[in-house]
């Protein structure tokens, strides 16, 4: 693999550019010890076509970083510098005295104090992600078995590539089925796999993370070490395709026995469950669910189940929109980030001892996109984004409110480019609704002067348009080539009311399209549109709009 690290592009005449975009480090998964972050960043090389995962330690008050991918590639051991080729999953150890990571399959862990990398697990299965057990005696983690679709009738024929299919689901977007993930188990003896670790789902033909989108946020640890909640989809062939009905199951690493906390207890959950995660006591777990079979957009709500009452109850039924991540504070409060007109922010619930909600508050403002929320104890940790700003991590006070910038990734663009700006427009639609539209301008936007101006037309077709940044659709690089962007929260999307996201269904060529157009036609009465240079622009739904 090739060595790939932080880009020093040098920006001419202000512009963002395509090339800055790539030039750009992407902020993936991040982990606190004491007062030290830590988390990987991805960075890509245009010419080289291709990537590479760093992992980055900094103190939480200083700018100043430590680049450990980079450092250990420099190292005299070679397999601390083999480890530095590929990084995934980063976290610090119980004492924070390395890194737990995957690197190639494997998991290793780097030392501080020797600068060099060991070996933790052991056989040939490779791990693709991995959570230790809170006690620190086990691992859990995901790696896929074979699943062929070869028949055997042909078995004079061992060269082929060719693979019979007889029903769905066969196949994954740009993937064949022929593997499933599946959650291991292994027992750790000073943090090194001891033993042969086992199939949780063993001769099942399921999937648990759930192909294409699930990771390991679809599994969890118990508090006690000894269980293992997961979210599966125990159906097969047509019966899959059809149905979103995944559950929440409990496997018993001592019993080996499992239940499903979806259908075992009443009300049952026959929409799409994932994501568990058990509270600070370990006498609760939490998920996301969602209500109907088959309808995979339907919202998206956070359900508490008390494992000793084995009561159920949904505390998010006052926000009309989805639940997207989520994590505890203590068994009486809880935080989650969901969009709401066109904002994704954070809010914090309070429910009592019997799982009853108490209280409500959205704790940020800002024109922006929280995108992940996690509790460390005494701090938030939290990833922000905007039209115009990339990923980058804060630190989030709960009694002040108070935001803190603690991850400066992107700032060597930032001090190089000149911005657009961004701003909402309500605009009444053909049936007299109000329809929020994000209007971006480019730099140095002139009133006076005529622009070309480009209709961003959504996807999904239910996703919602808020303060996204993308690295397919980014509206930062449009308005840097002068453009100005309509992108309307059309009929369809989610964050304007269960009314709004549905009336696009069995509808899609009615009101959502002259939605579109009718944010259109409004900003072409503004005299800096220029009305002969129109374009659209959008994949999906947005290609077929």
């Amino acid at each position: 693999m090739t060595n790939i690290s932080k880009s020093n592009l040098i920006i001419k005449n202000r512009k963002f550019t395509a090339e800055a975009l790539w030039s750009m480090g992407r902020i993936n998964g991040y982990d606190l010890f004491d007062n030290k972050l830590l988390y990987t960043v991805s960075y890509y090389d245009i010419p080289k076509n291709g990537s590479s995962s760093h992992i980055i330690i900094k103190t939480l008050n200083s700018k100043e970083y430590t680049d450990l991918t980079s450092k250990m590639r420099d190292s005299n051991d070679q397999l601390t510098k083999n480890c530095a080729q590929s990084q995934t999953n980063a976290i610090f150890d119980k004492n924070g005295r390395g890194i737990l990571f995957n690197s190639n399959g494997k998991l290793f862990e780097y030392y501080f104090d020797s600068e060099q990398v060991e070996q933790l697990s052991t056989g040939s299965l490779d791990i693709s992600e991995f959570k230790i057990s809170p006690d620190y005696s086990k691992c859990l983690f995901i790696s896929s078995v074979e699943h062929s679709y070869k028949n055997e009738d042909y078995n004079d024929l061992p060269l082929t590539s060719g693979m019979i299919f007889e029903d769905l689901n066969y196949r994954h977007w740009d993937e064949f089925n022929t593997s499933l993930p599946h959650p291991f188990v292994s027992k750790l003896n000073n943090m090194k796999f001891e033993d042969h670790p086992f199939d949780i789902l063993e001769n099942e033909p399921y999937e648990s993370p759930l192909k294409p989108f699930g990771g390991i946020e679809q599994l969890c640890w118990s508090k006690d070490s000894k269980k293992i909640a997961y979210t599966c989809k125990k159906k097969v062939g047509k019966e899959y395709a059809t149905s979103t009905d995944s559950d929440i199951y409990v496997y018993d690493t001592e019993t080996k026995t499992t239940i499903n906390l979806c259908k075992d207890f009443e009300p049952k959950n026959y929409g799409f469950d994932s994501n568990p995660m058990y509270s600070p006591s370990g006498k609760k777990i939490a998920w996301v669910s969602m209500e109907r079979d088959g309808y995979e957009s339907d919202r998206s709500r956070l359900i508490i189940f008390d494992l000793g009452t084995k009561k159920k109850s949904f505390v998010s039924e006052w926000f009309e929109s989805n639940v997207e991540s989520f994590d505890w504070i203590n068994d009486c409060q809880m935080v989650f980030t969901g969009v709401w007109h066109g904002l994704t922010h954070i809010y914090l619930i309070e429910i009592n001892n019997d799982n009853e909600l108490v209280n409500h508050e959205q704790i940020t403002t800002g024109q922006y996109d929280y995108k992940s929320v996690k509790w460390f104890g005494n701090m938030l940790i939290v990833k922000r984004q905007s039209m115009i700003e990339a990923d980058e991590l804060y630190e989030l006070d709960l009694k002040t409110k108070e935001i803190k910038q603690i991850s400066f990734e992107n700032d060597f663009i930032y001090t190089q480019i000149d911005k657009a700006s961004v701003q909402p427009k309500w605009m009444k639609t053909v049936d007299n609704k109000d329809m929020l539209v994000w209007v971006i301008y480019p730099p140095h936007f002139d009133s006076t002067k005529k622009y070309p101006t480009l209709l961003y037309c959504q996807g999904g077709p239910q996703s919602a348009v808020s303060q996204f940044w993308s690295y397919r659709w980014n509206f930062l690089l449009m308005a840097s080539e002068g453009y100005i962007i309509i992108a309307p929260n059309r009929r369809g999307l989610p964050g304007f009311g269960m009314e709004w996201l549905e009336e696009i269904s069995l509808d899609y060529g009615g009101l959502c399209m002259k939605d579109l157009l009718t944010s259109v036609d409004i900003m072409k009465e503004e005299s800096y549109v220029d009305s002969d240079r129109l374009g659209c622009v959008g994949a999906s739904f947005g290609g077929y709009s």
